[in-house]
């Protein structure tokens, strides 16, 4: 595995903003996700309500994946790890912000309030120039006969 390619993919999902996550009988739904990325065990965050599906089915360790591609086409990945229930009030305070403040009527005080945390074991990503760049690819490649560069794909480990 490359670390290039761990980095850029890193970089890339702090620049997207939303993908869709679902974990043990729970339904996969968009949620938004929170990290360091100069955390090297990647550990995403989530901030839902108690009564969640997704709340319900995180225990110790219930596998789950994340699934995100950027807006502008240039990332998509798979990530598949764990996910489980957090009560640290430290990480709240750290990635709490306005748009989670939308959903709880009560703010970060709110009862209701679930912090998550996925930690990553694995993931299948793809990086490209974006969908300009595939359309560029695809037209030459029907000109010069030639196949596509549709950019990197690698699995990456945690």
């Amino acid at each position: 595995m490359s670390d290039h390619i761990k980095k850029e993919f890193l970089d890339r999902l702090e620049d997207t903003r939303v993908g869709i996550l679902s974990a043990g009988s729970a339904r996969a739904v968009p949620m938004s996700h929170y990290f360091d990325d100069d955390d090297p065990s990647a550990t995403l965050w989530f901030i839902t309500a108690k009564q969640t599906d997704l709340s319900k089915a995180a225990g110790a360790g219930t596998p789950g994946t994340f699934i995100v591609s950027s807006t502008d086409e240039s990332l998509h990945a798979r990530v598949e790890g764990t996910l489980s229930v957090s009560n640290d009030p430290a990480k709240l305070d750290d990635i709490w912000n306005k748009v989670a403040e939308a959903w709880f009527e009560g703010g970060k005080q709110d009862p209701d309030i679930q912090l998550l945390r996925f930690d990553p074991r694995e993931a299948e990503v793809w990086l490209t120039g974006g969908s300009l760049k595939f359309l560029y690819e695809i037209a030459k490649a029907q000109l010069t006969d030639s196949t596509p560069d549709v950019g990197e794909h690698a699995v990456i480990t945690f």
